[in-house]
């Protein structure tokens, strides 16, 4: 039998605005892509981005222009040869390890050569806000094991001061989005060390990270928009520490495995992240989450009402989804 394969736009609501520097959302916008193989179903998420230049029209427009190949029986890498990286190709590839996982009567992990995933510290998020309001979220999750705080170019010492007082012992992400200038992150470096900040995520711009390559400032620094696929690891030598690896940016799990070897093989520690997402986008990214030094998977804790059998947290551990919710049957 042949397969099919369908895909819509679905929208999951937000329990609390999710601003970073570039704005806010208060919705999480998503593609949805189902493969049907016989009687076993697949799914995958992706989640377009403005930032790249995504829309979801555009994403529903690529997975149509796809399907007769997919529908023909295409492989994951033939469909990664005729798709750019990005949500579209997320949505599709991670549709195509799960129905696959189905047709084996086997599961992704033991499909990928991989750890399955197990209960692991995730970032809880703490959104741009005044500082106090960023404290008092900070204060309920105190006893988390790692924090992530978003901040912008204008009143990122307070904000960073304000949670670090409430919340003392967890790990720290700072993460400008890409607001920052480098005299910041050179001025800001003995605050931030003083704040023991784990992680500066991505504080300048993508086309001038350059200038990283020029100063020591004694922090791990995270690329984050600066790099989608293995062919952007050279370009980031000497600039970060540790690379993002999201799938939304990779186009799927196959890239993002291979993205993950290649950049440890290069020296480059991993953190593995998510957009604003429902658990159908995060359980594929779980199965790197054992080998990262970071994670930030935390999107559908976002969501007023995730997808049932989703991810789980429990005091700063995400748990993964209930058995068969992808890439295994149940």
């Amino acid at each position: 039998m042949l397969r099919t394969l369908s895909a819509t736009h679905d929208r999951f609501a937000l329990n609390a605005p999710f601003r970073i520097s570039r704005g806010v959302k208060t919705a999480a916008d998503v593609v949805t892509v189902t493969i049907r193989d016989g009687a076993h179903v697949g799914r995958g998420e992706g989640v377009p981005y403005p930032r790249y230049g995504e829309t979801i029209d555009a994403a529903l427009a690529q997975i149509a222009a796809i399907a007769p190949m997919v529908q023909g029986g295409a492989s994951r890498a033939e469909i990664a040869a005729a798709m750019p990286a990005g949500a579209a190709r997320n949505a599709v590839d991670n549709a195509l390890w799960d129905v696959e996982a189905r047709v084996a009567g086997s599961d992704v992990a033991t499909l990928a050569r991989v750890a399955a995933p197990t209960p692991v510290a995730s970032a809880i998020t703490i959104a741009i806000d005044a500082p106090d309001a960023m404290a008092a979220v900070a204060a309920r999750h105190a006893a988390v094991p790692l924090l992530k705080i978003k901040v912008d170019r204008d009143d990122a010492r307070a904000q960073i001061a304000a949670v670090r007082a409430a919340a003392p012992a967890p790990r720290l992400i700072v993460d400008p989005n890409e607001s920052w200038t480098i005299a910041q992150v050179t001025g800001l470096a003995p605050f931030l060390r003083d704040q023991r900040v784990d992680l500066l995520e991505q504080p300048l711009p993508a086309g001038e990270d350059g200038a990283l390559a020029d100063i020591d400032c004694g922090i791990a620094i995270c690329a984050d928009e600066s790099l989608h696929t293995r062919a952007d690891l050279d370009a980031l030598r000497g600039r970060y520490s540790h690379v993002n690896v999201k799938l939304d940016k990779t186009g799927g799990l196959t890239e993002a495995l291979a993205l993950a070897d290649a950049a440890v093989a290069k020296g480059f520690g991993l953190m593995v992240g998510c957009m604003v997402c429902s658990s159908l986008g995060i359980a594929p990214a779980l199965l790197l989450a054992g080998r990262a030094a970071f994670v930030d998977l935390d999107g559908p804790l976002w969501l007023t009402q995730d997808r049932d059998g989703g991810v789980v947290d429990r005091g700063g551990m995400l748990h993964p989804p209930a058995p068969g919710f992808w890439g295994a049957a149940a």
